[in-house]
């Protein structure tokens, strides 16, 4: 659709008229009037409501799961009642408002100036795993970045966390998202003070991909001090909200944008959180989601660990303490395990305990150590310990050069 037309459109959502419908009368403008909308008039009727509601406004989302936003706009513009929303009078009022407000067509262009797109959930790109939202799904997406988002969210996984997080959790964020990346995981955060930002540079350092999920617009750079690195996300990874350019940030909003997080991922990993950390709505919802989730354990005596250690002991997730462990959790049946941790006992821990003291008397290098030197280094007799080497040697621990015995492994 071109520009030109695109702006018809969005008058014709106005006007209430349209090209291919000529004027509605009041027969065809009524809550069970059907009327299919035009591919480029759905996008722009999503555009413009987003502007109107908040993110996971779940009776929006059971109308547009059998009905078009299109009609909803209609709706809304006509200020005709809609029961399916329960609107009363002075709340769709305040809609209509709104919506004489709103500029789709100028809401997409000024993404486009930056060299954002806005999704919905017909488009290619658009992760279908989303639906699992129901009627929470979102309304668009808007994006910043290149790639595509689908393939991206096909092996991703959200590392979050505590914003005032400790030294400790910063590290453990940065190395797990580090090590993710360089195993081909896309790292998804919120770009957010402590352990969302670890988690974004830790990929960025290794030229990895990571995606911001965003509670405000693309183009807002929230926090500011984050400013910088919500910058190189946008170029080496992307942005991505559901909140139309220019719109800010409220405690809510972060809450919502939790859900995207939880179910556009393959699993959440808390890295540190206290016990009412807001980074654990976000492994809630993974569980509710069904998606895996996991915690790294922290020092006992810190309280930003305590949330994390009540989600790993109340069986809401499961423990992981490095990249190859939270691969095998969430990556391909028997691709994606991690290396086993060998606890079975070593051939020198089965020795008895003088052949083992003895084989630590003699010392390392090519020297060894003579029988007599031996005796003096254990206190054993001389033929004891004639008898310990030759064992020894039979078990390939030692070897004897000339006069001299020499460790061989």
């Amino acid at each position: 659709m071109t520009e030109r037309a695109e702006r018809q459109t969005a008058l014709d959502l106005t006007a209430g008229t349209g090209p291919h419908t000529g004027p509605r009368t009041g027969a065809d403008t009524g809550a069970g009037a059907v009327r299919a909308a035009l591919p480029g008039e759905e996008r722009l009727a999503r555009v413009a409501l987003t502007r109107l509601v908040e993110p996971g406004t779940t009776a929006v989302g059971r109308w547009l799961r059998s009905r078009s936003a299109a009609e909803l706009i209609e709706l809304v513009r006509t200020g005709q009642e809609v029961p399916e929303l329960s609107l009363d009078q002075q709340r769709l009022e305040v809609l209509r408002r709104r919506l004489a407000l709103t500029d789709p067509v100028a809401d997409l262009e000024r993404l486009r100036a930056i060299g954002g797109r806005f999704l919905v959930p017909t488009d290619a790109e658009w992760p279908s795993q989303l639906a699992d939202l129901a009627d929470a799904q979102p309304i668009g997406l808007w994006v910043l970045g290149t790639g595509s988002l689908r393939l991206l969210a096909l092996r991703s996984v959200a590392l979050v966390g505590a914003r005032a997080c400790t030294a400790y959790g910063a590290h453990v964020a940065t190395e797990l998202a580090a090590a993710l990346a360089e195993r081909g995981w896309v790292v998804c955060s919120g770009a957010a003070y402590g352990i969302d930002a670890a988690a974004h540079r830790g990929a960025l350092a290794v030229g990895g991909m990571t995606v911001a999920v965003l509670a405000c617009g693309v183009d807002v750079r929230y926090p500011r001090g984050n400013s910088e690195l919500i910058g190189r996300i946008a170029e080496q990874g992307q942005l991505l909200s559901e909140l139309p350019p220019g719109e800010h940030p409220n405690r809510f909003r972060f809450v919502l944008r939790n859900r995207v997080l939880a179910a556009l991922t393959r699993g959440t990993v808390v890295v540190e959180a206290a016990v009412r950390s807001g980074a654990l709505s976000t492994a809630r919802r993974a569980q509710e989601l069904n998606r895996h989730t996991m915690g790294v354990c922290g020092p006992v005596t810190s309280e930003l660990s305590a949330g994390v250690h009540a989600l790993i002991r109340g069986g809401g997730a499961t423990l992981v303490t490095d990249a190859a462990e939270v691969a095998e959790q969430i990556g391909s049946i028997g691709a994606d395990l991690a290396p086993p941790r060998d606890s079975r006992p070593r051939p020198r821990d089965l020795l008895h305990h003088a052949a083992a003291q003895l084989l630590e008397a003699i010392p390392g290098g090519p020297a060894g150590a003579s029988v007599p030197d031996l005796v003096l280094r254990t206190g054993f007799p001389a033929d004891q310990v004639r008898k310990e080497l030759y064992g020894l040697c039979s078990l390939g621990f030692v070897q004897r050069v000339g006069s001299h015995w020499r460790v061989i492994r």
